[in-house]
């Protein structure tokens, strides 16, 4: 199968590249040094930091602000490493210096700040991967984020998913059966967030790489019913296999994403499943199950 060297968005931008240049803001905190070493030993080009205080970190220059690391670099894409509070901050600077790329890992970025964010991005035709995500990937090639490298692969999946947890033991179990991943994206499960599922779909339907799509989802919110819409009406025609997690968990416990809430029939697992199912997706509920049938209906050389 061809592999494509870039991503491309749902409007045709750029997504995505082997050797896009990076900037890492916050790389002076303890998070911020640790990933920038572990991306850029994965084959990130990281190349700049931005924190206040300037100077460098293992040889990679840092500067003041975003507008400075992007001059000196021609960065377009930053991973931010900073508290929630500063997120919102963190992603105008970016955006404003010309970032097209944002990736967030922090949890618990407020609400309104999500709200404001989103807006900022879109107004500025850039992209925003979380809040609250371990990050994307093109396994093998570049890596942004903390996504574990046992769970990365070269390979044909599309994956996308709210959890990082269930992705990771998802990816873990598939690359063990020789199945790895033309994509991964973290979305994140937050219910205000800067790319949601069906966001992707146009990403994974123009990619030669990806051959199927796997989706790893939960209970709550509306975001799988609302990928079941998109897929019947962009007649998306890859195989689609999705994780429903949460099918046992009892009403009225809180889950642990923040954008895990059922309202009404809306959020349930049953809704979520006929949703899917309605438009030919594959739909299970636990993880063995998903992964024995994605490695025995689909087996593509790497």
């Amino acid at each position: 199968m061809k592999d494509a060297s870039q991503r491309v968005s749902s409007s045709g931008d750029l997504l995505l590249t082997p050797d896009m240049r990076v900037l890492v803001q916050g790389i002076n905190g303890r998070a911020g040094r640790t990933h920038a070493r572990l991306m850029r030993a994965y084959g990130t080009r990281i190349v700049a930091g931005v924190s206040r205080s300037g100077g460098s970190t293992d040889d990679i220059p840092v500067y003041p602000t975003c507008a400075e690391a992007v001059a000196a670099t021609g960065a377009i894409a930053s991973i931010v490493m900073v508290s929630p509070l500063a997120v919102a901050a963190a992603v105008e600077e970016a955006i404003a210096a010309g970032i097209k790329l944002v990736v967030t890992v922090a949890e618990g970025v407020p609400v309104a700040d999500a709200v404001r964010t989103l807006k900022r991005v879109k107004a500025a035709g850039a992209r925003w991967i979380g809040a609250s995500t371990p990050g994307i990937a093109i396994p093998g090639r570049l890596k942004l984020g903390f996504l574990p490298d046992v769970a990365l692969a070269p390979g044909h999946l599309g994956v996308m998913s709210k959890s990082g947890t269930l992705s990771y033991e998802v990816c873990y179990r598939l690359v063990v059966r020789g199945l790895g991943q033309s994509l991964w994206v973290g979305v994140g499960g937050d219910p205000v967030k800067g790319t949601r599922f069906c966001d992707m779909l146009p990403v994974f339907a123009a990619d030669p790489s990806t051959a199927a799509v796997i989706v790893i989802g939960e209970i709550g919110g509306s975001e799988e019913e609302e990928l079941a819409a998109a897929i019947h009406s962009s007649g998306f025609r890859k195989p689609v296999y999705a994780l429903v997690a949460g099918r046992t968990a009892k009403e009225g416990v809180i889950m642990g994403h923040a954008g895990a809430l059922v309202r009404g029939d809306t959020g349930t697992f049953e809704s979520k499943r006929a949703a899917l199912t309605a438009v030919g997706a594959r739909v299970f509920a636990r993880i063995q199950d998903l992964v024995d049938a994605v490695a025995s209906e689909l087996q593509y050389p790497r």
